[in-house]
């Protein structure tokens, strides 16, 4: 393409729905332009096509936000639409029991992403929502699902700066390694106040017949919390929405 070599019409479309962010919802074109590294003139142009198809709308105030269109279309995917209808309802009953945060995960290459979560009124405020990603090795759903992860994407997180959330959060490579031999060996993850210092999460694999293929999980107040008293509960859950997926019970 003239002045960007090697950035197709696709890339560029995708580079602005990428510009949104949980931080940033609502931009104006301006910003778009900047976030997406495009001219100003093709941002417009992309911007016009992608209004007339509803992947952006524009509110009363002129910034663009990502549009419904876009929604449902993401809403399509299978690894997520399946599960979620599968788990709902299991998660709603060990909301019943628990009262506390219930969330369900899948790994997307070296990140988690949440596709459902349901929030308790008086439980612990969590920094999750529903399509947010977040790292693998500081949350409960996230250990699981790493510690179920195939060998060569354990490495890479294992080799890659490992952020730290809180004072508690796990960095050292070699203390996760075995953090994570230890979740496949008791089968269930404890994340004590690794994301948050006021949380305590305690998260169990959901396995199909190709292996597991998302995790569920607690989230509760630490001066609370009991995860010996919580794992049985949410292993439980794990073991149903696994004979869902048509996996072997173990």
């Amino acid at each position: 393409m003239r002045g960007q070599p090697g950035r197709t019409v696709t890339s560029r479309v995708l580079a602005l729905l990428d510009a949104f962010s949980p931080a940033s919802p609502a931009l104006t074109l301006s910003e778009l332009a900047r976030r997406a590294g495009l001219p100003l003139s093709t941002v417009h142009r992309r911007v016009a096509e992608l209004l007339a198809w509803g992947a952006l709308e524009r509110g009363g105030d002129g910034r663009y936000r990502i549009g419904l269109r876009l929604w449902e279309v993401g809403s399509l995917a299978p690894r997520g639409l399946g599960l979620r209808e599968v788990a709902l309802p299991v998660m709603e009953d060990l909301y019943e029991v628990t009262h506390e945060n219930v969330q369900l995960a899948v790994r997307q290459g070296l990140e988690l992403v949440f596709i459902e979560r349901i929030a308790g009124r008086q439980a612990v405020p969590v920094r999750t929502r529903v399509g947010g990603r977040f790292a693998l090795h500081a949350t409960g759903v996230g250990l699981v699902l790493l510690a179920h992860a195939p060998a060569e994407v354990q490495e890479r997180v294992l080799a890659a700066p490992l952020e730290r959330y809180t004072a508690l959060t796990v960095t050292d490579p070699g203390r996760l390694r075995r953090q994570l031999a230890e979740v496949r060996r008791v089968g269930y993850a404890v994340s004590d106040r690794q994301v948050t210092m006021d949380a305590l999460s305690v998260a169990a694999p959901i396995r199909a017949p190709e292996g597991v293929v998302a995790a569920l999980s607690l989230v509760v107040a630490h001066d609370r919390a009991d995860p010996v008293a919580l794992a049985p509960l949410v292993q439980a859950a794990g073991r149903v929405l696994s004979r869902a997926m048509g996996s072997t019970p173990r």
